[in-house]
């Protein structure tokens, strides 16, 4: 996911893409715990994105 197409989503939209990334990190979690996830990379790769989110979302409740 870009930073540009975060910027054209509203607060709202941002806000419940948080919560998609954060519960898709949850589960990568648990299932590296478990030792059924082959690719490590898309924990990485989630918490990058949920990041962008949250620093479009920062940028946004600032600007009003």
């Amino acid at each position: 996911m870009k930073a540009k197409e975060l910027v054209s989503k509203s607060l709202a939209e941002l806000r419940e893409e948080e919560a998609r990334l954060r519960k898709e990190l949850f589960d990568l979690r648990f299932q590296h715990g478990t030792r059924q996830l082959s690719d490590t990379m898309s924990i990485r790769r989630a918490r990058r994105d949920l990041a962008r989110v949250l620093t479009v979302a920062h940028a946004k409740d600032i600007a009003g």
